[in-house]
């Protein structure tokens, strides 16, 4: 109880000195400009400005005459972007809302249309999939006790706030898209960002994508075949379709995608708001349903191996914390927008999960809870009687929201790495009417689709590499602290300068995340090394060298030719000037 009292007081106390210390803080910054001299910020690329005639540039056989068309002068090439690449833009000292907006819009290509509401939108939806109606068996299973189980989801919740907390820094000073990439970049440069793109690229996001769509298909197909099983490949074809679907939208409008975002996401704390409503109810009703929680700690074990186990699959349930800085420069105001976003959505989270947790315990015995395969399900069926196929619906409309949030958060990754020179040239180019990045979108699909046919391993793909999930995001917030070191407070202020305690508690917390599976699971774990050490051929070989394989090279560019004429895009270029 002290639990939901405090997280939410405690979170409106942060934004209410946030937003009173902002402005104080950035008025203070400019005033002591003039009495200081500031190091220099690392230059922006300057590009010059795409002529009119963006048709004519579909016509080009190579990028570079693709630039020479867009320059708008016969004879001069633009800017030669084949050994350059864009450097992050940093919280300026004096920089206003407005020079943001220009800074940002040099090295994008996508406009800031993402408001605070769709901020907490994004982070809610992408937070809330599968993970709180079927996790609730992972956790109490492992810790054995209700009140065992309530006390990991209240520290899930306050642990991934930490990290969402320490990402807020970051993100307000690197106002640069791609998160822990971006962020470890930055700081540690690009070999180890690279590493971190590596893995995200060829097997996090699209065996998660894969996952989510094969659970939306499932959960769709669950009524419709409610007394017996569903065809054989149904469940695959449907995930294919949901893919392709999500896959259109997001290739088509970041407005479509943001109504659909909103529209999911509240679908989904609807469906949280019914449990949590009908386990209020029993409680009103009491017996015999009070007598589930009349021994909380029985079964508690004090094993830690199975206590960090337990921690997993609760972490695992708030996974998407961090995507909000995955695109940060679609944010309209990031500097304000992004910490309270985070803040909302973390408190608004951690409170309903762990009400939606209290519910299921209030009506179901633990038995029932360790003997289901989906916990809501179950509760579905014994409360809801002929309206018992709302709660599968509502899995598959959370499920469809989370896919939505991830698609759309690998796009801008891809894009963003692209940008810097670590992925092929074509992901980095944007549709300037629709704005959208349709290159990274269907090559976030597309790669998901492959995964389909490899349904039956891709649990197992997705527990080898999360060890190094948790290395990044340890990585991310070592830069923290070293950037407090490399970009001093003072040469460099931050508009959100988080307490050193925060990181460095949270960097002990993924210290033991990355220890406990090599002591649970050895091999696992190497396997999952294994497969990040594949990044370093490939790094060396076709990205930190100058001189690539002629026929990669020739390749891309036959690919950039064909994109830009079939999708009608091109690569951002500065319109600012």
């Amino acid at each position: 109880l002290s639990g939901f009292v405090w997280l939410p007081i405690s979170n409106y106390t942060l934004l209410l000195a946030y937003r009173n210390s902002i402005s104080a803080k950035l008025a203070a910054s400019r005033k002591r400009t003039s009495k200081r001299v500031f190091p220099p910020l690392p230059a922006l690329e300057q590009t010059v400005k795409p002529s009119p005639g963006f048709n004519n540039c579909l016509t080009c056989s190579s990028p570079e005459k693709t630039n020479r068309m867009m320059s708008g002068k016969k004879g001069e090439a633009s800017m030669d972007d084949s050994s350059i690449t864009e450097d992050p833009v940093y919280m300026s000292p004096t920089m206003q809302k407005n020079d943001i907006s220009a800074e940002r819009s040099s090295t994008g290509g996508l406009k800031p249309r993402i408001s605070l509401f769709a901020g907490v939108m994004v982070i809610v939806g992408s937070i809330i999939g599968s993970g709180i109606f079927i996790s609730p068996k992972g956790v109490h299973e492992n810790v054995g006790s209700i009140a065992g189980s309530l006390i990991i989801w209240t520290f899930s919740g306050l642990f991934s706030a930490m990290g969402a907390y320490c990402y807020a820094e970051l993100g307000t000073f690197i106002l640069e898209s791609g998160a822990d990439y971006a962020y470890v970049r930055v700081a540690f440069g690009p070999f180890l960002a690279f590493i971190r793109l590596w893995i995200e690229a060829i097997i996090v996001r699209p065996c998660t994508m894969t996952v989510v769509a094969m659970t939306c298909a499932v959960y769709i197909l669950r009524p419709i075949y409610s007394t017996c099983e569903s065809p054989e490949h149904a469940p695959a074809l449907l995930a294919a379709v949901v893919l392709l679907l999500l896959t259109m939208i997001n290739a088509y409008s970041v407005r479509w995608v943001m109504h659909v975002q909103n529209i999911f996401t509240i679908a989904k704390l609807f469906a949280l708001a019914l449990i949590i409503l009908t386990g209020l109810v029993l409680l009103c009703i009491g017996e015999p349903y009070v007598s589930n929680l009349s021994s909380p700690w029985e079964g508690a074990t004090s094993d830690i191996g199975k206590i960090s186990m337990a921690l997993y699959s609760g972490l695992w349930a708030f996974n998407g914390w961090n995507y909000l800085n995955f695109i940060t420069e679609e944010l309209r105001n990031p500097l304000r927008d992004l910490p309270i976003a985070i803040a909302i959505s973390l408190s608004l989270v951690t409170v309903v999960y762990l009400l939606t947790n209290v519910a299921f315990y209030v009506g179901l015995a633990s038995s029932e809870i360790l003997e289901s395969t989906a916990v809501a399900v179950t509760f579905g069926n014994r409360f809801y009687g002929s309206m018992n196929w709302i709660i599968p619906m509502f899995v598959a409309c959370s499920c469809f929201g989370a896919l939505n949030g991830i698609l759309l958060t690998s796009s801008r990754l891809f894009l963003v790495a692209a940008r810097q020179k670590q992925m092929p040239d074509v992901l980095s180019m944007v549709n300037p009417f629709r704005e959208t990045p349709v290159p990274a979108v269907l090559f976030s699909g597309l790669l998901s689709l492959l995964y389909l046919s490899l349904s039956d391993n891709v649990y197992t793909l997705i527990n080898y590499v999360q060890i190094v999930n948790w290395l990044a995001i340890g990585c991310a917030t070592a830069g923290l602290l070293y950037l407090r070191y490399k970009m001093p407070p003072r040469s460099y202020p931050r508009p959100l300068k988080v307490n050193l305690v925060f990181p460095l508690v949270f960097l002990i917390g993924c210290v033991f995340l990355i220890v406990v599976p090599i002591v649970q699971s050895p091999v696992d774990t190497l396997i999952g090394l294994g497969i990040m050490a594949t990044s370093i051929p490939v790094y060396f070989v076709f990205v930190a060298s100058k001189s690539k394989p002629k026929s990669f090279t020739e390749f891309s560019d036959r690919l950039s030719d064909v994109t830009q004429k079939l999708f009608l895009v091109m690569k951002p270029q500065d319109d600012t000037q």
